[in-house]
């Protein structure tokens, strides 16, 4: 295993300093070879647009790249598993996204690691991070906000949604609750059980744990069937070291340990550590209980672990293993509906929305187009048949696959919809199936 991480590593290392240092460049989209493509890409020509837009801003959306543009804003805080590195040692996770964002949806998307926003503790201090990205507006179409440290993410992204007027959406906190919200409406449907009913138990109270938690509310999960646990234990009423936003899930109970609250438990979410869950755990839930752990890159437990002691489904955030609960899932599509109709805001019922979306995607029958895709991208799973069955729910796939070229069109043409019935599009869409294949079509000629 040391033998494969040395390799990993310098295999990493290369591909990020290779043959360009990052993993992004600036590509015009305009031609500039002539003197009159120069005149036009600045100055003389370029005071026509300027004016334009000075008589009404709105129209920076069609005379910029702002339409389609998302600043990634970082700082530096909370990255990955490698905690508080700094906005330096968190650039290459930021480029990343970007990638992510351009590869999956064709947005260009910029990365930017913010210094001098933090307090004495080196921890985030909101009202700076508030400032400096609230100013940025004029020159994006969209907010993804990464890896900002827990409690002030909270602060974070309330004030800049009430205060901007263009999407902002914390991936960290949303992305992984809509994509596991998915999957655990896929789940419920083989083992024939509902959602209010259900006793949820959530390992992990930082910001990915609490917002999942509230969105599963939002679900129809029931806030006197969960559970939260910390490395402290189990959130309850006797705790007087909890943050505002963890009150709200704390039970007046006498468990106090992950093992105590998981007993008799239908559903379980990781956010937390590795092996912290044991196949004895596992055993003392509920029959066909769903088990998504998803610490990355070791999970709280393994799922041929889980499914060995029980567990009727299991996911984690790994591509190695069925039901990879990955955030690409999620926010390439969000944001593409996001940016066609232009909506000030990334709302409950949009992300509702791209949780059915996905959900409606696992189940569908694969076209042959996709099939070829999806054989090429996942060939273990390809061998195994996983491909060629009946359309149907299948407990090791109750969410699609990440290279699935469906995904992002249809969560985009879900997203855009929602956006549309619930008052924040400032673009109609007429014909949803037409910007469905749209998008397909634009996702392929950009990666052609």
């Amino acid at each position: 295993m040391s033998n494969e991480k040395e390799i990993l590593a310098e295999k990493s290392l290369k591909y990020h300093m290779s043959p360009a240092p990052g993993k992004l460049s600036v590509v015009p989209s305009k031609p500039c070879a002539t003197q009159e493509e120069l005149s036009l890409a600045y100055t003389p020509g370029v005071a026509v647009p300027c004016m334009e837009i000075h008589k009404d801003t709105e129209k920076s959306f069609l005379y910029t790249n702002r339409s389609n543009c998302v600043a990634v804003v970082s700082d530096g805080t909370a990255v990955l598993g490698l905690g508080n590195i700094g906005p330096e040692a968190g650039m290459p996770v930021m480029e990343g996204k970007a990638v992510l964002f351009k590869r999956f949806a064709d947005i260009d998307a910029v990365a930017l690691c913010l210094s001098h926003v933090h307090g004495e503790d080196g921890k985030t201090d909101p009202e700076k991070v508030i400032t400096v990205t609230q100013a940025l507006e004029p020159s994006f179409g969209g907010i993804n906000l990464e890896d900002i440290g827990a409690p002030g993410c909270f602060k974070v992204e309330r004030a800049l949604k009430k205060a901007m007027n263009i999407p902002v959406f914390h991936d960290d906190q949303h992305g992984t609750a809509i994509i596991s919200l998915a999957g655990i409406l896929n789940a419920l449907k083989i083992i024939g059980k509902k959602i209010e009913e259900c006793k949820f138990v959530v390992n992990g109270a930082g910001a990915a744990g609490l917002a999942c938690s509230r969105f599963y509310l939002t679900g129809g999960a029931k806030l006197e069937n969960m559970i939260l646990c910390d490395i402290n234990g189990v959130l309850h009423t006797g705790r007087t070291d909890l943050s505002e936003e963890q009150k709200l899930f704390a039970r007046d109970t006498p468990m106090r340990t992950l093992a105590e609250a998981i007993k008799g438990a239908d559903i379980f979410l990781g956010f937390s550590a590795p092996n912290c869950v044991t196949a004895e755990m596992v055993k003392s839930m509920n029959k066909d209980a769903i088990v998504f752990a998803m610490a990355n890159p070791t999970p709280e437990i393994f799922p041929d672990v889980a499914i060995a002691a029980g567990a009727k489904i299991a996911g984690t955030g790994r591509s190695d293993y069925p039901n990879q609960l990955n955030n690409v899932l999620g926010f390439p599509g969000i944001f593409r509906g996001a940016l066609d109709v232009r909506a000030s805001d990334i709302n409950e019922e949009m992300k509702l929305a791209a949780s059915a979306a996905l959900a409606e995607l696992a189940v569908a029958p694969i076209p042959e187009d996709v099939k070829k895709v999806l054989k090429h991208s996942y060939p273990a799973d390809a061998a195994k048949g996983m491909f060629d069955r009946a359309p149907g729910l299948y407990a090791d796939m109750v969410i699609p696959k990440p290279f699935d070229p469906r995904v992002v069109p249809h969560v985009a043409r879900k997203v855009a919809e929602a956006a549309m019935k619930s008052g924040v599009a400032r673009i109609m869409i007429d014909d949803l199936d037409a910007y469905e294949a749209s998008v397909t079509a634009r996702i392929a000629k950009a990666n052609a």
